[in-house]
């Protein structure tokens, strides 16, 4: 079973992301139905960073989820559900499954969007990120009065006796996994880091999945940015750049 941190990791990877279909969007449909192609995908989105960091069992205790009252439930099924009163946000931490009720009952019934905690704000706020935010994989900050609640996936770094990995030790764990991509480069992983590139605010970069000029230009801005060789080349020191936490 894999770790919150690998899973933040995936989750932003795909920020920027818009439209459907898309990479997440293709890949649940290859497992669910071609009726998933161009449907509301953010619990595909939270599926896809399970599946991809190591923690199916964690986040997924019931398999696939398209459907976040499903999805809830199964938390809720297991043990690990929180309701989303303002203690209870406060206690969050990242890499917990958050649920939205856009209508503020608190009821797992009335869930409308899920996305994942990247930071406890205190006062009852969370940072996240969201698939299908606008049709697009954003950043949010959201209140209690808004959260039905949250899941707690199981990842090792809750187990009894486990301490939570250091950022540094996550991250290099992450980048030995990631490839190293330059000019000329194609496919779903560049399109996660023109995803990066333009949550970094390079919205000249498209999300094509080809690595051409206006990619390797960003790219080089960010490593200057980053304090890494602006050698346009993505590789084991400029992917932690990009993988950074940032307000």
């Amino acid at each position: 079973m894999g770790t919150a941190a690998a899973m933040l990791a995936e989750a932003r990877r795909s920020l920027g992301l818009r439209g459907r279909p898309n990479y997440i969007t293709r890949d649940y449909a290859s497992r669910n139905g071609n009726g998933f192609l161009r449907a509301a995908w953010c619990d595909m989105a939270v599926t896809y960073w399970a599946r991809r960091s190591g923690n199916t069992q964690a986040v997924l205790p019931a398999g696939d989820r398209a459907y976040t009252v499903w999805h809830a439930q199964d938390f809720r099924k297991a043990g690990r559900w929180y309701a989303g009163t303002v203690e209870n946000v406060d206690k969050a931490k990242p890499g917990d499954i958050v649920f939205f009720d856009w209508g503020a009952s608190n009821s797992i019934g009335a869930i409308d969007h899920v996305g994942i905690v990247e930071k406890v704000l205190g006062g009852g706020r969370v940072q996240t990120i969201e698939g299908n935010t606008g049709d697009r994989c954003l950043r949010r900050v959201r209140s209690a009065s808004s959260i039905a609640g949250y899941g707690r996936p199981a990842y090792d770094s809750s187990k009894p006796g486990t301490s939570t990995p250091s950022t540094s030790n996550w991250t290099e764990a992450m980048v030995k996994r990631l490839p190293t991509l330059k000019r000329g480069a194609k496919g779903e992983d560049v399109q996660s880091l023109q995803g990066l590139l333009r949550a970094r605010s390079h919205l000249e970069v498209a999300i094509d999945g080809e690595f051409g000029p206006a990619t390797e230009k960003a790219v080089k801005a960010v490593q200057r940015w980053g304090k890494v060789d602006d050698d346009g080349v993505v590789g084991s020191a400029t992917w932690p750049v990009l993988l950074r936490v940032h307000a």
